[in-house]
């Protein structure tokens, strides 16, 4: 899909199952996908479609009792690694935890230690990382970092704890220590979710210029089509833990293949919609993936769908313009 020279991180067959007493969850079902450097890539879809703990299988933070497989290739250092090989807890992938790859939470209130304050939370990732820093110099870093993100007072507000600040603020000083050293990947988890359009267009502001200033790549995780029109280079569409549709932003938007891609985009309010008309809206809710049979995901709520072809096995990926791939039966 991209200049191999170009790609920052190749994800490639990525699964990640959970085994529970009621069968295997695959929450997480042969996802591949490039992040290019300096871009953005835009995941897209609806809660519980695999963008978060495709997230944290890059990173190898799954939790138990999730078991992650594929192939994970890392090219910001001198050679290209495989993250997946590397010891979950070992000193190799700490290294690259934080430094290399940081990671924007979807929710800071959680992510936060509560009984430690924001300063000494941010401060952690330099002395952690950079192992000849103070204790002063981190401490002023993390001064300056939160006076970039536009929090007023940085000096007061470092010895704070989260729940005295707001959700807007908590945001700030997420992405204040996400960006502590300088990381060539920030994979942002839906970083303005709950917070009103004002404080929205302010962080995706400051994450754009951010990303212009350090040079840096951006893993965007979303459900919001405007967000994805206005920060992403590229766009993933998952749903029931596969990419059902891939390909440039604007290619994807302007001639949409997929049924769920093209239901998604019907449902986008418009300026001009005659009054009292309905949003059109997706029939159902995503399917819990636990043993999902063998046919497309999609096939329970899809207004093309076809008996005895889409239902008779799962869809390959397959390219239907140059760069632009969907995984549908009308177009195999």
């Amino acid at each position: 899909m991209a200049d191999q020279n170009d790609v920052l991180l190749e994800v490639k067959n990525l699964r990640t199952y959970f085994k529970l007493t009621e069968g295997t969850l695959k929450a997480v079902d042969d996802v591949s996908f490039n992040v290019r450097k300096g871009r953005t890539l835009g995941v897209l879809g609806e809660s519980g479609c695999g963008k978060s703990v495709t997230a944290q299988s890059i990173l190898q933070i799954v939790p138990t009792p999730g078991r992650v497989e594929g192939h994970v290739f890392y090219s910001g250092g001198k050679s290209t690694i495989d993250l997946l090989t590397l010891p979950a807890e070992g000193e190799s992938m700490r290294e690259i935890r934080g430094r290399e790859i940081a990671m924007i939470f979807q929710e800071p209130m959680t992510a936060f230690s509560p009984v430690h304050t924001i300063g000494n939370q941010i401060m952690e990732t330099m002395l952690v990382h950079d192992t000849t820093a103070t204790k002063e110099e981190a401490q002023a870093k993390a001064v300056e970092l939160l006076g970039r993100v536009g929090i007023a007072m940085p000096e007061t507000r470092i010895h704070e704890f989260p729940f005295q600040l707001s959700g807007g603020m908590r945001q700030r000083s997420m992405i204040a220590m996400a960006l502590m050293m300088k990381p060539k990947l920030l994979i942002a988890d839906e970083p303005t979710t709950a917070l009103d359009v004002t404080i929205q267009a302010q962080i995706l502001r400051l994450i754009k210029e951010l990303q212009a200033e350090m040079g840096m790549s951006v893993m965007f995780i979303t459900h919001n089509l405007g967000v994805i029109t206005n920060m992403a280079d590229e766009v993933a569409v998952m749903y029931l833990g596969k990419i059902v549709e891939i390909g440039d932003v604007r290619q994807v938007f302007k001639s949409a293949m997929h049924p769920y891609t093209q239901a998604l985009l019907l449902s986008i309010p418009r300026v001009g919609r005659k009054e009292k008309t309905r949003l059109q809206a997706i029939g159902g809710n995503v399917p819990v993936p636990l043993d999902p049979p063998p046919a497309c995901g999609f096939f329970s709520r899809c207004s093309r769908a076809v008996p005895g072809r889409c239902d008779a096995g799962v869809p390959e990926l397959i390219e239907t313009q140059p760069g632009h791939f969907v995984r549908c039966v009308l177009y195999q």
